[in-house]
């Protein structure tokens, strides 16, 4: 099968490779086309041979939708003869699925399109854009969510009714997976010195929507409680305004972004991962913690809620919600070993062998 992938964020989220790499071992022949602003400066990753950054649209085009749209297109049907592939993979809704539905149009080639945060969060509370988007997933063959909340909410809220049975049929969610670097190097077991002893961990951008204020706040209430407790933050910082305010905390502790053979031993002395992001379209280093025996605290509602039932491998929280936080981190210390031993051992949902089986099982099952 050859798969044609249009995926405007890999440019930027370089876990994508490990997808499209164990594509390629199973057999698949790819291409993945990568829409980028004429300014792009490329890094030193390795996007693999299969890859095309095409620089296509500037800077201004971001807020012209249609242009941009248009820009790309042009550019892609320029690039590869669209009719030698089964299928075209959209990684997006709005940003790549048109332009699926474009190709779908004109060529007759079957796409499906997966549904992200920024589809949910953004470009659905644009007027306009709601019914382009029912129309997207209406002429798909199949629809991809990574978490069972964002499959409900878009169909809920967002699908006319006389299409909600239609969408909901041809949807399913794989979630995604993390670098195979995790799954050899899990920890045995863990347990913690004592249950008011804790040292949360965070590890991801330092900015709003990351939310870091919220666990601060949570902290506070259990020093106040009489907790011991530390708080250990690694990432790139986008406002500064956030870590400043942290740094003057005495229990905060902050690393600039870490490789993962760091960041590894830096979950391995904390105790328990919190990240109540304010919208997250997965958050792969929930899956990352876990491998670490960390129990999770992450948002309700979004992208990794639902993987597993509340209490399997942590807790779920209302991001704005202090006292929540709070409680939650308590409850995950009065059953750490539990909730340590099962964040081990469920990580393996995340092993990307397991998840390009899945995708490929869909690809088979999209009639051209």
């Amino acid at each position: 099968m050859k798969v044609l992938h249009i995926n405007s964020y890999y440019s930027k989220s370089y876990f994508y490779k490990n997808l499209y790499d164990k594509q390629v071992e199973n057999g698949l022949i790819i291409n993945v086309f990568v829409p980028v602003e004429y300014s792009f400066r490329c890094s030193n990753f390795d996007y693999g041979n299969y890859t095309r950054l095409s620089r296509n649209f500037s800077n201004i085009d971001r807020y012209l939708y249609l242009s941009k749209q248009s820009k790309i297109y042009y550019d892609l049907i320029k690039t590869y003869g669209v009719r030698e592939y089964d299928l075209v993979h959209a990684h997006s809704l709005f940003t790549n699925g048109n332009i699926a539905l474009k190709i779908k149009t004109d060529f007759d080639v079957p796409f499906v399109v997966a549904v992200r945060n920024t589809d949910l969060n953004l470009f659905y509370k644009i007027p306009f854009m709601k019914r382009l988007g029912s129309e997207i997933l209406k002429e798909a063959s199949r629809v991809i969510f990574l978490s069972q909340p964002y499959l409900e909410k878009v169909i809920e809220k967002y699908i006319p009714e006389q299409m909600k049975d239609e969408i909901r049929k041809k949807s399913t969610v794989i979630p995604n997976g993390i670098d195979d670097y995790w799954l050899r190097n899990k920890a045995i077991s863990r347990n913690i010195v004592h249950e008011k002893q804790l040292k949360l961990v965070y590890a991801g951008i330092i900015d709003k929507n990351k939310n870091i204020t919220a666990t601060a706040r949570a902290i506070e209430i259990l020093l106040h409680n009489g907790y011991d407790i530390s708080f250990t933050a690694v990432g790139r910082v986008v406002e500064s305004k956030i870590l400043e305010s942290l740094k003057r905390k005495s229990y905060f502790e902050y690393y600039t972004q870490k490789p993962k053979e760091e960041l590894i031993e830096i979950y391995r002395n904390n105790d328990i991962f919190v990240m109540p992001s304010k919208t997250e379209t997965f958050g792969l280093v929930y899956a990352e913690a876990m491998s670490q025996g960390l129990p999770i605290i992450y948002t309700r509602g979004q992208g990794f809620d639902g993987q597993f039932d509340e209490g399997v491998v942590g807790y779920s929280v209302d991001s704005d919600n202090y006292e929540e936080i709070a409680e939650k981190i308590v409850k995950i210390a009065e059953n750490y070993p539990e909730l340590s031993k099962r964040a081990i051992s469920l990580c393996d949902r995340f092993e990307w062998n397991s998840i390009v089986k899945q995708y490929i099982q869909l690809y088979g099952e999209c009639k051209i």
